[in-house]
């Protein structure tokens, strides 16, 4: 159960990583 919930939070954390990569080749 706990390796579910630190594999979600690191795929959110990649998720966050590429937006933040994206909106900075936006810009």
């Amino acid at each position: 159960m706990l390796y579910f919930y630190y594999l979600f939070l690191m795929l959110v954390c990649l998720l966050l990583l590429v937006i933040c990569v994206l909106v900075g080749l936006a810009y």
